[in-house]
Parts: C-alpha cells; sequence; structure tokens
C-alpha cells in the first residue's frame, strides 16, 4: 500500500531532503505551495505531514512561527496525519553537554522561547507529532547551511572560520541522514507515543575537528579566521539578520551534543553517512 507525505516548505533543506528520501523509499510525495493551497486540504489521505516550513532569516519568529504551528496542527487534527517536526536546540540554553529527551528546557534566548513553546502547542494538540531533533545543518547542495556559510565561507583561501572556540563541540546533521531517519520513523509511526522527542546526534565536531579531516581531504593546510562578530553587533538595530544572528552566539561558545541513545533504540540498524563523504559534499566543486 503506497503511503503519502505531504511536505511543508519543499523549496527549504528540510523540505527538499525529506522528499527525496520519502521518494527514495517508494512514498507518494504530495508538494505544498502556501501561496496556493490550503494546508488542511492539502493533507486530506496524507499519512504524513513533514513540516518544514520557517521563516527566512528568522524574520517574524514571534508572528510567525505560532501562525505556522497553528496551521500544521489544525491540518494534523482533520487529516489524522503524523507530524514530523525538525527540532532544534535553541531550547537547551547555554548550559553544556550532552542533550537528550530527558534534558530540561532551560532557553536563555528569545528564539528558544519561542521554539519551546511551539513544541508545547503541538504536545498538547492530540496530534502525534515526532520531533527529530538537530543541531548546525550540512547540506551537499551548500544552499545556506552552516558549513558552507559558516566555517567554509573563506575556505578558498585555506582558512576555517571559527564562530566559537576552535575546541568546542557542536551537533551537526548531515540533512540527507536526517530525511532518512524521518522516512525511516514515519514507517513505525503505529509503534510510537503521541509525542515523540527523538534527538538527532549526527556529527559531534569541533572547529579543530574540521580543520584536521579537512586537510587530510584536500591535502593543504589550513589556518583558522574568527567570524565578524563584532560587524553583526555594530548593525544588529539597523539589520535584521545580524541582530537575529548575535543572538544566537550563545551556542557557538557552549559546548555540546545530542545523545544518541533514543534514536539508536528506535533505529538500531541506521547509520550515518561517514564523515569523510559529508566533508566532501560540502566542499565548494
Amino acid at each position: 500500500m503506497t503511503q503519502t507525505v505531504l511536505i511543508l516548505g519543499g523549496r527549504g533543506k528540510i523540505g527538499r531532503h525529506s522528499a527525496k528520501a520519502f521518494e527514495a523509499a517508494g512514498w507518494q510525495v504530495r508538494p505544498f505551495d502556501r501561496h496556493r493551497d490550503d494546508m488542511a486540504s492539502a493533507a486530506q489521505g496524507c499519512d504524513v505531514i513533514v513540516n518544514g516550513l520557517n521563516p527566512p532569516n528568522y524574520h517574524n519568529w514571534a508572528e510567525a512561527i505560532p501562525s505556522i504551528t497553528a496551521q500544521v496542527i489544525d491540518a494534523g487534527q482533520r487529516s489524522g496525519a503524523t507530524v514530523i517536526l525538525p527540532g532544534n536546540v535553541y531550547h537547551f540554553g547555554d548550559r553544556g553537554g550532552t542533550w537528550s529527551d530527558h534534558t530540561p528546557p532551560r532557553p536563555v534566548s528569545r528564539k528558544g522561547r519561542i521554539r519551546l513553546e511551539m513544541e508545547r502547542a503541538y504536545a498538547q494538540s492530540g496530534v502525534q507529532t515526532i520531533v527529530l531533533r538537530a543541531g548546525n545543518f550540512i547540506d551537499p547542495e551548500r544552499d545556506g547551511c552552516i558549513m558552507s556559510q559558516i566555517y567554509l565561507r573563506d575556505i578558498g583561501r585555506g582558512r576555517i572560520t571559527l564562530p566559537g572556540p576552535a575546541e568546542t563541540r557542536q551537533a551537526m546533521c548531515y540533512l540527507p541522514d536526517w530525511g532518512r531517519a524521518a522516512v525511516a520513523l514515519a514507517g513505525m509511526r503505529h509503534e510510537l507515543s503521541r509525542f515523540e522527542d527523538v534527538p538527532f546526534p549526527g556529527h559531534t565536531l569541533t572547529a579543530v575537528q574540521i580543520r584536521s579531516e579537512l586537510e587530510r581531504i584536500t591535502g593543504r593546510g589550513l589556518t583558522f579566521r574568527q567570524f565578524p562578530w563584532w560587524m553583526f553587533t555594530l548593525a544588529g538595530p539597523v539589520w535584521e539578520l545580524a541582530r537575529e544572528l548575535a543572538e544566537m552566539r550563545y551556542l557557538w561558545e557552549t559546548d555540546h551534543a545530542l545523545s544518541g541513545r533514543r534514536l539508536e533504540a528506535l533505529l538500531p540498524d541506521f547509520r550515518d553517512t561517514p564523515l569523510e563523504e559529508v566533508l566532501r559534499s560540502a566542499l565548494p566543486s
């Protein structure tokens, strides 16, 4: 029996890679045009909804995120579909460690509080929701992801850009892997609870490790260069994106990883793409 998934935000990073993964697994993939389609109508007959909608450049999160959340919950309630949500790590705050589904929320940023309220709305809605929680995205299409936009922004000059301390661990998520995990969880949704928080550990990396692996891959020495946070601080009052990025600077200074215990319990055969392949895909062609 063919299963159907509705992909919200199909042009975005989560949407594109989710669509590819579900299609490869034999699902019927239904796209969604937010300018033309009614979400609740589009969700009818769907088994799963992947919510890849996200305001670009953090624009107007305080209003946009609750609005999107209400629409998706309504679509899930009317259709009976399971919602898969790309969770993030914002609500964990600035207390480092290995974060899991049992780590208490401790948001220290406005966006962390917004995302926490969003997840609570899903949990209280009655709609089956799977939060597949990930760290910084690595997109092999190099479409505005953290790896291409920050770490490798100056790689052509032999530099790795440092957004934080060189030895601070960061949770990283290779998007094709996230898509495969989403498909696998969708396939076992009837065995899961109404609200599942599943951290996706991906690759935990420091800038030192990224440099070392890239030096091995490229055969050239690489140096570090500091990210120009001072410029974003100065531009914040008149440039929304600069202001929003500066608010999240604390995460780059917070040593953290995501626990793989829950994912491994649910998907014991799941394997991440090897790090060398991930980093090769992130290099400019």
